[in-house]
């Protein structure tokens, strides 16, 4: 998915998608939410390349698998 549309677009549709992907479900199994794209979009670092929707779905998701930003 990286080498077609590029991280941060790649990022964007996970972020958007209706459902998490399988590989943010592996992670939430393995208690390992802090390496999604939805946390790591919350580093400073990373946040202006994301519009405030896309940063609000993400910490949204992160919420509802109680994860703790």
């Amino acid at each position: 998915m990286v080498s077609e549309h590029g991280g941060v677009a790649t990022a964007k549709i996970l972020i958007n998608a209706e459902k998490p992907s399988e590989g943010y479900t592996a992670l939430w199994e393995r208690g390992r939410l802090d390496i999604t794209v939805e946390a790591l979009v919350q580093d400073p670092k990373w946040l202006p390349l994301f519009d405030a929707g896309n940063i609000e779905k993400a910490r949204q998701r992160l919420r509802e698998y109680d994860y703790e930003i």
